[in-house]
């Protein structure tokens, strides 16, 4: 029985999509990337933002079609939007045969097998591992689900519920596990990666986790994504500089500086320490690659507060800056908030921000022009070799090109001169 599967979303949701795979595999299934070879479809939906949401309903819609052009005898629908519009969905989308939400990915086989007239499963239907859907040489490994921060803006905590921490030593079976089977790269991820195990521990246990993968002998690199600004503070810094395998990139999503648009999102950690949180890296780690994200057009922000924070982005530069424009959220308390702001005003503020950072960006990466670093291959082209160094996180950053040789391989680390620097990508040359 073939399936075909979609995974749309954040990382997070494709480690679920992982597991559900790897469960599939045990009871006999196998995996095609054509839709129309496949007899069961599955999309596991992202429900995050409207233009998620969207592309979640068209994907369905689309797979849908291969009931009739293709060979599907069952579509399912997945995630976060499935979680979140249940009833909606069951009654605006008869096409979806099979409807399950984030916590119910073990009742697909035997979903399955009735709907399909299959023999019902025997044994255990537990998700204890993951198929993985990146390349051999990197996997995400996600230390919990759920959320137990309220920004006023964000529907995550309403689909995913709060804080549920994996324990440790699970994380550390399953990073053994990873790299057994070829992983060198592994990035950490969740909600809120920096307060892992405060609901389970009662505290962060993020630095001993670190501490733990450094230990791994088959792990190359180990990176931290999605750190919440209060939960950061120089002993996490310090952990990132220090370890051998640890890399030191700080991905910490600001959204913004100024303390009353902060307290209005229901942001905790002020302007005053994240400046001094900067100004500690900036002395002690001056090769951090700083990562953050920043919305504009909160309700209530004035072009005041914008202009402040387009200050602070020249006075503490980062490497990379994702921004977006605000969207008010069903269900939210921001979606209701007063003085919302005109669409044409926040565009034009996400506008002048990316348009600011962009050379702000180029002389970050100037910075590394002359110097050696490490790149990891993922793409040869007929001339060319592709990857990434440390300072790239997957998915998300830019690439290093460097002129192809005969020994370059897929997935293996090259030693590199960085030679020049672009807003995103870089060029170098074998060392």
């Amino acid at each position: 029985m073939n399936v075909g599967v979609i995974s749309l979303g954040c990382a997070k949701n494709q480690v679920d999509t992982e597991r559900m795979l790897s469960l599939l595999s045990r009871f006999g299934y196998a995996f095609t990337p054509d839709p129309a070879e496949a007899e069961v479809l599955i999309v596991n939906t992202c429900g995050f933002i409207d233009p998620a949401k969207e592309e979640s309903i068209n994907t369905i819609l689309e797979m849908a079609q291969y009931k009739e052009q293709g060979r599907c005898r069952a579509l399912v629908a997945t995630g976060c939007l499935t979680e979140r519009y249940r009833r909606e969905l069951t009654e605006e989308l008869p096409e979806i045969d099979i409807l399950l939400g984030v916590r119910e990915y073990e009742k697909l086989p035997g979903l399955l097998a009735q709907k399909l007239g299959l023999p019902l499963p025997a044994g255990p239907c537990a998700l204890t591992d993951r198929l993985l859907t990146t390349p051999p040489y990197r996997a995400f490994l996600r230390t919990g689900d759920g959320c137990n921060n309220r920004c006023t803006y964000c529907a995550i905590p309403l689909i995913r519920g709060n804080l549920r921490s994996e324990p440790v030593e699970e994380l550390i079976d399953e990073a053994k596990r990873l790299a057994d089977r070829g992983v060198s790269e592994l990035t950490v991820i969740a909600q809120d990666t920096s307060g892992y195990g405060v609901d389970r521990y009662g505290k962060s246990m993020l630095i001993p986790l670190l501490q733990e993968l450094n230990g791994i002998e088959a792990l190359h690199w180990v990176r931290v994504l999605y750190t919440y600004p209060d939960t950061v503070n120089e002993a996490l810094l310090d952990t990132l500089a220090q370890g051998e395998k640890l890399i030191p990139y700080l991905d910490i999503p600001l959204q913004h500086i100024d303390d009353d648009i902060l307290k209005r999102m229901h942001r905790r950690g002020s302007g005053a320490y994240i400046r001094r949180l900067l100004d500690y890296l900036y002395k002690n780690y001056p090769d951090f690659t700083l990562r953050t994200t920043m919305m504009v057009g909160f309700p209530g922000e004035t072009e005041e507060q914008f202009q402040s924070l387009l200050t602070f982005l020249r006075d503490y530069p980062f490497d990379r800056v994702g921004a977006f424009a605000f969207s008010p959220e069903e269900g939210t308390a921001a979606a209701t908030m007063p003085d919302q702001v005109p669409d044409e005003v926040k565009q034009a503020r996400l506008a002048a921000l990316m348009a600011q950072q962009k050379p702000i960006s180029l002389k970050r990466n100037q910075r590394w022009v002359g110097r050696e670093t490490e790149l990891l291959i993922e793409e040869l082209t007929k001339t060319h070799a592709i990857g990434r160094t440390p300072r790239e996180a997957p998915d998300v950053d830019g690439r290093v090109m460097i002129p192809r040789r005969s020994y370059h391989a897929i997935g293996e680390y090259e030693p590199i001169k960085l030679t020049q620097a672009g807003e995103y990508d870089m060029k170098g040359e074998s060392i």
